[in-house]
């Protein structure tokens, strides 16, 4: 199935009730993606750490919970086989402490990964401490050397090789009040990075609404046009990505028609897929 733009309509960004802040059952997402016409839904769900402290996040899965996540989707792509394509996959941080495990389960049980930045090094600790064993949260970046530590920590998951594309690239803008140059300049980081390794960047529908419900004047917000600006500057490829907390939000393709006509007035190459056996 397309769109009215004749392209697929795809998306590799979808959340379920484990992640403590999404609603509606993962065959809702999927009885919904079907009627709307998809062609592939992927789940990304916020991954579980195997956290040594025995910390339980509040907006994850726990480990236990991982198996049940991966067989609920695999019974549900053989159920709808023949009406769409379900891969399954986790949205992650780049955690350095968990680099290996995460490679690992990839190889073992995902289709794909993707790099949400969220947190830095770990989200066990002190979200207001900016450190290597800190756990700032980058959704609350005020400060240049938020901005700078995100693009490190960011761009150092890329070259893990472990992630298929950056969901939010612009996630530091989201409380940031202006673009001022240290933003321009992790920006260009970010976008050059990307290029060099080949890595897409997403165009995240959910920010959109988000700040079309939440009126925030003194707050730039993502997806953020001045970054997007940039990256027309580099050989970067974006993906749409719906970042679903539920099923409804699939019905959303105003914003996705939107999005893809706002990359394309930039000249940046926005992807169908995601070129991978399974994921297209």
């Amino acid at each position: 199935m397309s769109n009215g733009n004749g392209r697929p309509l795809v998306n590799y960004h979808a959340h379920t009730w484990r992640c403590l802040h999404a609603s509606g059952t993962e065959e809702e997402y999927v009885r919904r993606a079907v009627e709307q016409g998809f062609s592939v839904l992927g789940f990304a769900d916020h991954t579980p750490w195997p956290y040594e402290s025995g910390y339980v996040a509040d907006m994850r899965m726990r480990l236990d919970q991982l198996q049940g996540y991966l067989d609920t989707v695999l019974a549900l792509r053989r159920r709808y086989a023949d009406q769409i394509k379900i891969p399954v996959g986790l949205e992650c941080e780049a955690f350095p402490a968990w680099f290996g495990w995460l490679k690992e389960l990839k190889a073992r049980s995902l289709d794909y990964v993707l790099l949400g930045n969220h947190y830095d090094s770990t989200d066990d600790g002190d979200h207001t401490a900016l450190s290597d064993g800190g756990g700032f949260y980058f959704g609350r970046c005020t400060r240049p050397e938020h901005v700078r530590r995100y693009a490190e920590r960011t761009i150092a998951g890329m070259a893990t090789g472990i992630f298929d594309y950056v969901a939010h690239p612009d996630l530091f803008c989201h409380t940031y009040e202006r673009f001022d140059a240290d933003c321009a300049a992790v920006s260009r980081d970010i976008c050059q990075a990307a290029a060099q390794m080949n890595i897409p960047l997403e165009y995240n529908l959910l920010g959109v609404q988000y700040h079309t419900r939440v009126v925030e004047q003194d707050k730039l917000g993502y997806p953020c046009s001045r970054f997007w600006e940039i990256a027309a500057q580099y050989p970067i490829r974006a993906i749409i990505g719906f970042d679903a907390h539920a099923p409804e939000h699939l019905e959303r393709r105003d914003l996705y028609d939107a999005g893809l006509n706002y990359l394309h007035s930039l000249g940046i190459e926005v992807l169908p897929w995601l070129d991978k056996p399974g994921l297209m």
